[in-house]
């Protein structure tokens, strides 16, 4: 499930955030507030909402009810983010790239994307470890088929009425980090990279 939202939030923030830098349309900026104004919004807030969109759509007990919400939480701070990457690129880069003869969409991928690509792993991180760590709207939207949940959910195993098994809950929250740790040792460079392009910008 995090996998599924890191690379979808990842591929369309870089394609909205390259849009509402590279071109002029009407209601951008208003578009830009919004993303903003989204951020804003405390997820306690539309838990509620979420659940009954849920069940009208079918996707309870499905990890389609907690890929959705965590995309769509995600976005906002993801194209805020590599909007100020895109912008970074001059455009007579670009500009340059035309005149050699590559089309849009080869300047998409094979110049624009590698140039932003520090970018994308600092917002990856972001959607990585709130996807990860997520326990409420797991709490809210699985409510029979434990198969689908996730980690932090699995830890109420060990909270008993009576008494916490404190040794297995600490255990199973040591076990939680590894994958963590993995993906920070793999993308560490380019997060480094990232976290001071953004700062800069």
């Amino acid at each position: 499930m995090a996998g599924t939202v890191v690379i979808a939030s990842a591929l369309i923030a870089f394609l909205a955030a390259t849009a509402v830098t590279r071109f002029r349309f009407k209601f951008r900026t208003t578009l830009l507030i919004m993303f903003l104004v989204a951020q804003m919004v405390p997820v306690e807030a539309l838990t509620i909402p979420l659940f009954f969109l849920m069940r009208d759509f079918g996707q309870l007990n499905t990890l389609g009810s907690l890929i959705l919400p965590h995309l769509a939480f995600s976005l906002p701070f993801a194209i805020w983010m590599l909007r100020g990457f895109v912008k970074a690129v001059p455009e007579a880069l670009e500009e340059a790239a035309y005149i050699d003869g590559a089309s849009r969409t080869r300047f998409l991928w094979q110049i624009l994307f590698p140039l932003v690509f520090p970018g994308l792993v600092a917002t990856s991180v972001f959607s990585f470890i709130t996807t990860w760590n997520d326990f409420l709207f797991a709490k809210s939207f699985i409510i029979s088929d434990t198969s689908q949940s996730t980690l932090p959910m699995a830890l109420l195993v060990f909270f008993k009425p009576d008494e916490n098994d404190w040794g297995g809950i600490m255990a199973a929250s040591t076990v939680m980090t590894i994958p963590v740790l993995v993906f920070f040792v793999l993308v560490q460079r380019r997060l480094v990279s990232g976290l001071g392009g953004a700062v800069k910008d």
